[in-house]
């Protein structure tokens, strides 16, 4: 593959903008054919093999990703949005060639799995891979997702009886349960929820009496929230990642 329609599929412009930034000395490349240390390229119609490619940009190094799966632990205060409605958008904790991937649909970039509220925080996943988005998201596939839910009120036998029995929001007269629901501590526990609804963690407490007053989802499929990863910061998911996660179909 030519080298700007590599820098272009990566995000980094249109074919001229790719173009332009070899033409500067701006894009240095290795893989192990090069000895595996950086060689600077000014001519953006060199072919590469993508299965070791690295690029430099500009001084900031990025590996070539056919598609893109990330993580982002998202913080409080933030909606997962291209075009927020009050506050921040998920997609400016991005660097922008992660929002500027081409894709097939009108809208580029990578797209979060799934949203969560603008004050729930924890595991974010998104890609430019539409089905993985449709296998991680669908209702139909039942991927796990578990939830640290904080309380109001105090957690009893008969709140976590009826959540996992399942209990009949306003919207559907089908009772939605937790697939599991374990007790942390007296106002605290770990909800596992295969299905995604509107506000679904805050109206299930609610109906079983209590109220939602912190939410943090730790885990998607088999996939945990790293403990050093901070809020706002994102990463690749690696090849054990996405290992984890495709065993869920």
């Amino acid at each position: 593959m030519q080298l700007q329609d590599i820098l272009y599929s990566q995000g980094f412009g249109t074919r001229r903008v790719c173009a332009g930034l070899v033409q500067h000395g701006w894009v240095e490349t290795a893989s192990l054919d090069q000895g595996a240390s950086f060689v600077p390229c000014t001519d953006a119609s060199l072919d590469f093999d993508t299965a070791d490619l690295r690029l430099r940009v500009q001084g900031v190094e990025w590996p070539y990703h056919a598609k893109a799966y990330v993580m982002l632990h998202k913080p409080a205060g933030t909606e997962c949005s291209q075009k927020p409605s009050t506050y921040p958008s998920i997609y400016t904790l991005l660097p922008a060639p992660l929002r500027q991937r081409p894709c097939k649909s009108a809208i580029q970039g990578v797209q979060a799995v799934g949203r969560l509220d603008q004050d729930t925080t924890g595991l974010l996943l998104l890609s430019d891979d539409g089905h993985f988005i449709h296998r991680m998201s669908s209702p139909k596939k039942h991927v796990p997702k578990v939830y640290r839910v904080t309380t109001k009120h105090l957690v009893d036998d008969l709140q976590i009886g009826k959540l996992l029995a399942g209990v009949v929001l306003d919207d559907d007269p089908k009772p939605v349960r937790a697939s599991a629901c374990t007790p942390v501590d007296s106002h605290r526990l770990d909800l596992t929820l295969t299905e995604g609804k509107y506000h679904q963690v805050k109206r299930m407490l609610a109906a079983v009496g209590n109220r939602v007053e912190a939410l943090h989802r730790s885990r998607i499929g088999t996939l945990d929230l790293p403990p050093d990863l901070a809020p706002g910061q994102w990463k690749w998911l690696s090849a054990e990642d996405l290992v984890r996660l495709n065993p869920v179909s």
